[in-house]
């Protein structure tokens, strides 16, 4: 039995990820992996445009990066403060809550920073009035706080 080198096309369960490259038997490659576009045969042109894909995606990986912290110098700042304003009780309990669909609309309102909400990792509503730091996901290394100041509305 032969083995031939292929570049995972797809990912293969349980054989090899997307962009991998693997000695897997002849007969399997060419009449599994091959014939359903799950891998081609690893020549010298497919080895080559691989590379430049590498290329491609590590350099967009890293403009996505430099954005990300970009964002993120931008929402830390010192004056980067959403303001809302919320009826409260005696106690300074809000008498609704300010999900994140609202802290992302208040961002982009006062700041024009637009945030996907799914990004905003707030466990729960604020409830409360004053500051609340809430944790925004921007990339997998990247993760910022949005300060969120919430004050009573005045009758």
């Amino acid at each position: 039995m032969t083995n031939v080198k292929v570049i995972f096309t797809k990912d293969v369960r349980g054989k090899g990820k997307r962009g991998e490259i693997k000695n897997v038997p002849d007969g399997y490659a060419q009449n599994f992996l091959i014939k359903r576009g799950l891998a081609k045969e690893a020549n010298a042109a497919a080895m080559s445009q691989l590379t430049a894909e590498k290329k491609a995606e590590d350099r967009r990986e890293a403009e996505d990066l430099a954005e990300a912290k970009a964002l993120q110098a931008r929402l830390e700042d010192d004056k980067t403060v959403v303001e809302l304003v919320a009826k409260a009780g005696e106690d300074g309990r809000l008498f609704g809550s300010i999900p994140s669909k609202q802290i992302v609309q208040a961002l982009a309102k006062q700041f024009d920073l637009k945030i996907d909400k799914r990004k905003v990792e707030l466990p729960e509503p604020i409830r409360s009035l004053g500051f609340t730091n809430v944790p925004v996901k921007l990339h997998t290394d990247v993760t910022a706080k949005i300060r969120v100041h919430v004050a009573e509305k005045q009758h």
